[in-house]
């Protein structure tokens, strides 16, 4: 390939490389040729070189070597290069770049051009890759350029003004008395920028929202225009003129009349005239038709309308192109919640709908209306898989589980019911993961219930603790079961190890068996219980004790919720556990901690008060300072195991620990732990000590202070980091297991 090659016998034989191999020797030798060229200066080529290297860039190879030669460009006073140049800078660089500052100089001096081309070239570079600070600087140029007598620059500088406003929210005023005259020209293409421009304007300023709504009959007189015009060959698409203008206004006028009566009042006429006059046959017309009912529904609008609007997306239903479809029952589900009456009268036409053979279309039918939730059911039992979540068994979503364990554990008084009724749907059929699940779960809390065999809503049954243990193990050895099904087995099976008297070693032996199963989760998991069996046996009952009522705003819980509240129990009912868990000898504390991961500090734990009582309730353990009555300068210690997600508050008489995620990664967790003391003394000498599996490594920076002020007039912080080096499964990192002990 000689040096004058041509743009297009360049692509020519690049197209024509037979092997990727010989097109990267083809661009190879072409760029090295074009960096000779940049190298020899104003040689009459550098235009033509930037050129052949933007068509290399389109086909992914480097050409950041162009950058400067495109600032080169753009200060060319030759309008062929200036091109180029501005093409380049587009194409090559971002506002991320020192290169990009450079060029800002030369866009001050073009955008005052005599030419509007030039202006033109300077206005559409920085729209495309203005900086926040080319945008401050220009803005005044933009604001200049809004007023000026040319159409063709008003348009462009327009649709700069957005991106400014985008970049630089603050310099929105400087935009607002230009745009309202904007709407008196006639040329479509600025009237269409002046739309956007104030459509931005409003959405980024309440009160700039309220000055704009005094232009809606000018608005309204636009929109009339363009429905009764007369057919003009430069704005018709498929007999709608101009329709997206048309869409614009609309959505703009969707904005102004939210929540007005003035507003909307002034717009009903229009929306009517719209609704009844433009041709839903053609995809321009659906779409002036779809973004009209949105602007009905979201305004104050009139009933009559509203009927009309919804009228119109039953006509969508009827639609063959499936798009069309599809948005309209996207639309109907939201407008159902406020007008059930009106979409009652195409209810039919929805469960029709049902037959579609686009899955997306039915997935937007199945259920959105109550009133055909029988017809639903019946069509879902030959949908596919995709579509067949109301109808539970194994298509339910993965956050059904938790949610449902979460309902369970607050009904108390359904405990005993529900684990008699999972059980004998266990023992039926195993084939539906989600409930087999569930069932194990509440197996392994609530077994001693099911042991007991009284149950006053059903009929009694007698269950031995080998039926239980042989239900479980039919889960573990199944090839149906999921590892996270075998998961909940095993962890139920242990957790029965606390509720039983006679089968013990049983469960010890079926624990040891998964010590060296091939997934590694169920292993882990067996290596620990194990490890509970033999070294932390005297522990075992307190690890495995039953968990507490779930908070549904808990941090971590699959609603999506990020802080939440430890309650403090009712103290009222206290519920037995087993005695002496907090008079534990350090050793033993220690000896937990160790098990977590270990720190190379010895715990000092204080000696457990006399006065603590041999029974206690289970949730009283998750509190930091539960049963702990603190004088002035008295230290005291209690360990305390949590699952770090989100935000948790724990406090207890006046006492607040908040531990707090402030960061988080796949490989790091940043926490925060803010300690408050609302009580009448001081808590002096206040220390905060961590363990974490061995898995995570732990450190902990230097805390604010060591005393506590009272009557919350001060707190004490500290950052605590976890690193994750192994990158284990984000899952597993979230909930990170730390133990506290506080001082």
């Amino acid at each position: 390939m000689t040096p004058s090659v041509r743009l297009q016998e360049m692509i020519r034989v690049i197209r024509s490389a037979r092997t990727q191999g010989e097109e990267r020797g083809i661009i190879q030798r072409e760029c090295a040729d074009i960096r000779s060229q940049f190298r020899q200066g104003d040689n009459g080529e550098r235009s033509h070189s930037l050129a052949k290297l933007l068509y290399v860039h389109m086909l992914g190879y480097p050409a950041h070597f162009g950058q400067m030669e495109c600032v080169r460009l753009i200060a060319s006073p030759r309008y062929s290069e200036k091109r180029i140049g501005y093409l380049g800078a587009m194409m090559l660089l971002d506002e991320n770049q020192d290169a990009s500052l450079l060029i800002t100089n030369s866009i001050k001096n073009d955008l005052s051009h005599s030419s509007q081309y030039v202006q033109s070239l300077a206005l559409c570079t920085l729209a495309c890759m203005g900086s926040a600070e080319m945008c401050r600087d220009l803005a005044p140029e933009i604001e200049r350029l809004l007023r000026a007598s040319h159409s063709y620059i008003k348009k462009k500088a327009t649709l700069c003004a957005v991106h400014i406003i985008r970049k630089v929210p603050e310099l929105a005023e400087l935009f607002t008395p230009s745009a309202r005259t904007l709407l008196s020209e006639k040329n479509h293409g600025v009237l269409h920028g002046a739309v956007v421009l104030i459509t931005e304007l409003c959405e980024r300023n309440p009160d700039t929202l309220v000055q704009f709504r005094k232009a809606v009959p000018e608005l309204v007189q636009i929109m009339k225009g363009l429905v009764t015009s007369s057919y003009s060959p430069e704005h018709n698409v498929a007999g709608i003129s101009d329709p997206f203008l048309q869409v614009r206004i609309l959505r703009l006028l969707r904005i102004l009349g939210h929540n007005n009566d003035t507003a909307s009042d002034a717009m009903n006429d229009l929306l009517a005239q719209v609704a009844t006059n433009t041709d839903s046959s053609k995809t321009a017309g659906s779409a002036v038709l779809y973004e009209t009912v949105l602007t009905i529904m979201d305004i104050n609008s009139e009933s009559g309308l509203r009927v009309l609007a919804v009228n119109i997306l039953g006509r969508f239903l009827l639609n063959n192109d499936r798009n069309i479809r599809y948005i309209s029952m996207t639309s109907l589900q939201k407008i159902v919640q406020t007008d059930h009456n009106a979409v009652q009268r195409h209810r039919g036409t929805i469960v029709d709908c049902l037959k579609d053979q686009d899955t997306s279309v039915k997935r937007r039918t199945n259920g959105r209306v109550i009133t055909v939730i029988h017809s639903a059911l019946f069509h879902l039992q030959s949908c596919t898989g995709t579509v067949t979540c109301p109808c539970a068994g194994g298509d339910v979503r993965d956050e059904t589980v938790p949610n449902l364990i979460q309902l369970i554990t607050t009904a108390s008084e359904l405990h005993c019911y529900t684990v008699h009724k999972l059980y004998r749907a266990l023992i039926k059929d195993i084939a539906q993961q989600s409930l087999v699940q569930v069932a194990c779960w509440c197996i392994g809390e609530y077994g001693d219930l099911l042991l007991k065999g009284e149950c006053e809503e059903i009929e009694p049954v007698q269950v031995t603790e080998d039926d239980i243990l042989d239900a479980l193990e039919t889960v573990l050895q199944s090839h149906m079961s999921s590892p996270a099904t075998r998961g909940f087995a095993l962890t139920a099976t242990m957790k029965l190890s606390t509720r039983i008297t006679d089968n013990v070693d049983r469960i010890r032996s079926i624990v040891s068996i998964y010590g060296s199963c091939i997934d590694l989760e169920l292993q882990q998991r067996a290596v620990e219980y194990n490890a509970l069996f033999k070294k932390y046996d005297h522990m075992r009952a307190a690890v495995l004790e039953r968990m507490p009522v779930m908070d549904k705003n808990s941090p971590g819980h699959t609603n999506g919720d990020t802080s939440g509240e430890i309650k403090e129990p009712d103290t009222s009912k206290p519920k037995p556990v087993e005695a002496g868990l907090l008079s534990e000898p350090a050793s033993q504390v220690c000896d937990l901690l160790d098990l977590l991961g270990g720190t190379d500090t010895p715990l000092q734990l204080s000696p457990a008060p006399t006065s603590t009582p041999t029974t206690t309730s289970s949730a009283d353990l998750l509190d930091l300072l539960g049963g702990l009555e603190i004088t002035p300068g008295e230290k005291f210690s209690l360990y305390r195991k949590i699952y770090m997600f989100g935000i948790i508050t724990i406090k207890k008489k006046k006492k607040h620990l908040k531990i707090q995620c402030d960061k988080q990664t796949e490989t790091e967790v940043t926490v925060t732990l803010i300690a408050s003391n609302s009580t009448q003394n001081d808590i002096t000498n206040f220390t905060l000590q961590a363990a974490v599996p061995k898995s995570v490594q732990l450190q902990m920076k230097a805390p604010s202070g060591n005393v506590i002020p009272a009557h919350g007039l001060g707190q004490v912080t500290q950052t605590v980091l976890l690193n994750n080096p192994n990158k284990a499964s984000l899952p597993c990192f979230r909930f990170v297991q730390l133990s506290f002990l506080l001082n």
